[in-house]
Order: C-alpha cells, then structure tokens, then sequence
C-alpha cells in the first residue's frame, strides 16, 4: 500500500475551524435551550455528530466551550457595529457622533436574529467568572468609543460614555425580548431615537465640556 500523503497544512487548519465552528453552533443552540449548568456536553456532542473525545481535544472543558462561544459572538458583534460605522464613512458622514449612531444602529439592527446569544449571555446563567471576562470586554468597548468620540479622559466624559455604552447593552437586551421581527425593529428606532437625544450631553450643548477631537482611525 502506498504511503499516505501528508495533510497540506491549510487544509488541515481548515479542518480545525470548521470542527470547531460545529461545535460552537451546536453549543449555541443547547445553552440557548437549557442554560449553562443544565446544558450536557453529551447533548451538544450528538447535535454536532461528533464525540466526546473530540469536543474535549478543541475545547477542553464546558466552560471552555462557553467562554469560546462568548468570543465568538462578542468579536462579531464588533464587525457588525464597525461594518456600520464603515458604510457611513464611504457614504461620506464624518461627524463623530453620527458615525456612533451609525455604529450603534448595525449593533441593535443584529439583536433580532442573534436573540438566542444575546439571552445566553446576559439573562441566562453563566459559569464562574464568567461576568469579570464580560466586564473586561466591555471595558474594551468603552474604550473603543472613547476614540470614536474623541472624548477627554476626565472623570465626567468617562462616565457619559460608560452610561451612552451601557444604554446600548440595555437596549439590546430588551430588543431581544421583542415578541415579532416587526416589534424589534420599532424598538431599534425607539433605542435609536433615544441616543440621537443624548447627543447634547456628549457635545458639550449641556456645559459638560466634550469637543471632539481628530481622531485618527489608523
């Protein structure tokens, strides 16, 4: 019998992140039905077609499972809000607040088909330490917005922004509560109508003090 030829290494990366991808499709929809603690790993190894062994070689534990859905959902929540903040640029919007809301709008516009994540991760439990990764996350996404904004880094302008962010993370947990598609997205104008109203507290109109700076988006 001839010798086997070697897997191409692309091929075989290839391989991995699609096993890796059934996986986490598989997770995402048993932690959507029973939760963290009542979620088998059993259940989500037959909904993958694959076996335990398998599960544990790419992911280790449960809660590792978890935390790589959590990534997953929360680095494509970021594209989506960038993917929306880039079509305002290329159709020309320049202003800082503006392109935030444009931003924000692909953010809440993504919760209705992404309804069951958005429970997983913040109505439903989770395993331990599970919130201090979020809040780092979230930490990072405030400081995202600082640059978008241009904000001053001053006691004030860090609490307007964390309060603006975190109206976001509310807002899309009640969006995910809507009954229809329609009901979601009269409640994404809604959210959005109340932001462009917070626009006189992040501009300065109020005598807080935040100008926009150049911001450099390298």
């Amino acid at each position: 019998m001839p010798p086997r030829k070697p897997t191409p290494a692309g091929r075989q990366w290839s391989s991995t992140e699609g096993v890796r991808a059934e996986f986490l499709d598989a997770a995402r929809a048993v932690f959507a039905r029973r939760g963290f603690t009542e979620a088998s790993v059993t259940e989500v190894v037959e909904r993958a077609g694959a076996s335990v062994g398998s599960l544990y070689h790419h992911f280790g534990s449960k809660t590792d499972l978890f935390l790589a859905l959590w990534r997953r959902h929360h680095e494509e929540q970021l594209r989506i809000a960038r993917g929306g903040l880039d079509r305002a640029r290329e159709s020309g919007v320049t202003d800082p607040f503006d392109l935030f809301v444009a931003g924000a709008r692909a953010y809440l516009e993504a919760t209705w088909s992404r309804r069951d994540l958005v429970r997983i991760f913040q109505v439903g439990d989770t395993p331990p330490g599970f919130h201090e990764i979020q809040h780092r996350d979230g930490r990072e996404w405030i400081n995202r917005n600082f640059k978008l904004l241009g904000a001053d880094d001053d006691p004030v302008h860090r609490v307007l922004i964390w309060l603006v962010t975190s109206f976001l993370g509310e807002a899309r947990r009640e969006i995910s509560k809507a009954r229809t598609a329609r009901e979601a997205t009269v409640d994404v104008e809604a959210m959005i109508e109340t932001l462009k109203r917070m626009r006189p507290l992040l501009t300065g109109d109020l005598g807080l003090g935040l100008s926009y700076r150049e911001v450099d988006e390298g």
